[in-house]
């Protein structure tokens, strides 16, 4: 198992920048893809940012893609998302994620998750 914590999130204005830090905790954290989700008050969680296990493949959703880059440290046992030019829309609880398995965006393929960091964006 792994255990996950997120930090990071916070209030800021739009345009500004944060950068959310996923720590693991457990089995060997480079055994795991990685991702980011996010859910906004009353929407369903959605997927943000993936990961592979080396760090060299990413993919974004495409509200995301030029403004947010996820990335890893495997020697940290750390996931990041580094979000700039964020927007009002951006403003969620952000969760990572760790998928045993597959290479994926849906949120049934991942099997251990943190307990969030929020994000709220004002206008």
């Amino acid at each position: 198992q792994v255990q996950l914590v997120e930090s990071g999130g916070g209030l800021v204005q739009a345009g500004e920048s944060l950068r959310l830090s996923c720590a693991a905790s457990g089995r060997t954290f480079s055994t795991y893809i990685m991702g980011w989700f996010r859910q906004a008050p009353g929407k369903e969680r959605e997927f943000a940012a993936v990961i592979n296990r080396s760090g060299a493949v990413t993919t974004y959703t495409d509200s995301v893609k030029g403004r947010f880059t996820i990335s890893r440290d495997n020697a940290k046992n750390t996931v990041y998302l580094q979000m700039n030019s964020l927007k009002p829309e951006d403003t969620a609880v952000y969760y990572c994620a760790a998928s045993e398995k597959l290479f994926s965006t849906k949120t049934t393929w991942y099997d251990y998750w943190g307990q969030g960091t929020q994000v709220t964006v004002s206008s």
